[in-house]
């Protein structure tokens, strides 16, 4: 977007009612508590991709009473991480985690860095948790891109419904409406993430409430529909991830190894559990010993 002064000022005033919007309507939430530190913030980020609040924040209050620091992740062996992960789904982030966590501990003495380029040299560190970190953990005015956020910037500056893939241009469009006052713009970009995740929601959002809904190119231009491709569905009932994460609950709770035969109850089809299996073992969430049992990794 070509900002002119006119519209350049609007977009910074919807910035600065969306910081103060956000002052009433945040929820309380443990890792954007004062004095929680970027370690915390990191084991957040991690676990909420693709993963409701609801679900992390349990999870994340265990976590961090047991590894409250990265050497006391980095300590601890791959199977612990993993059944301490329970269903939070997609396994792997916790394995990243812990070898971030080494990756810390081996590079950075054991403290998170605060530099973004630094931050995304860790195993399973994006772009986008890079910036959340030093953002949200280290107080640094950066502009975070999640999927709330694009489609906030979709409907105020565009008139979209949708936001459509990630481009390089969604970081110059945050950065339009981020205020310039430094707490303010740190301020933003938590705020506009929580927008999209309460108010500029994807199905029905509550433009009522909003904000910014006399400064938003959508409302304004009608509230058009969406006119690109149907957004896709994910299903999980009868797929490889639900396949994997019952042969996984069946190694959590066993004790010792195990052979296939008590794999064999956590799926019927046999060629998909195998190969599930085999996808699990490849990622490196699963072991097999040298006499032919299964286990999660030592």
């Amino acid at each position: 977007m070509t900002s002119t002064p006119s519209t350049a000022t609007t977009a910074m005033a919807a910035g600065e009612a969306i910081v103060d919007w956000y002052v009433t309507a945040a929820r309380d939430l443990p890792w954007r508590r004062p004095g929680v530190d970027a370690w915390a913030v990191l084991v957040s980020e991690v676990m909420l991709q693709q993963t409701p609040v609801a679900r992390v924040e349990p999870i994340w209050r265990e976590w961090m009473a047991r590894w409250p620091t990265p050497a006391d992740l980095a300590a601890v062996p791959p199977a612990d991480v993993i059944r301490a992960w329970g269903k939070l789904g997609y396994p792997r982030r916790a394995l990243r985690l812990r070898e971030a966590a080494v990756a810390v501990v081996e590079r950075h003495g054991g403290v998170v860095p605060a530099d973004v380029p630094a931050l995304e040299a860790l195993p399973g560190v994006g772009t986008y948790t890079a910036r959340a970190v030093a953002c949200f953990g280290y107080g640094q005015p950066q502009p975070v891109v999640d999927t709330n956020v694009r489609r906030v910037m979709a409907r105020v500056l565009h008139g979209r419904a949708e936001a459509g893939n990630a481009r390089a241009a969604d970081l110059t469009d945050v950065a339009s409406l981020t205020p310039t006052d430094t707490d303010r713009a740190t301020r933003f970009s938590v705020a506009v993430m929580e927008l999209g995740a309460l108010v500029c929601v994807a199905r029905v959002p509550r433009c009522a409430v909003c904000p910014v809904r006399d400064r938003c190119a959508w409302r304004l231009a009608g509230s058009p529909a969406h006119d690109g491709p149907p957004r896709r569905v994910q299903k999980f009932a009868g797929t490889d991830r639900q396949v994997r994460g019952r042969l996984l609950d069946v190694l959590r709770a066993a004790p010792e190894p195990v052979d296939s035969a008590a794999l064999e109850p956590a799926w019927d089809d046999a060629v998909q559990r195998s190969r599930c299996l085999d996808s699990l073992l490849t990622d490196g969430l699963v072991e097999q010993t040298a006499d032919g049992l299964f286990t999660l990794p030592a």
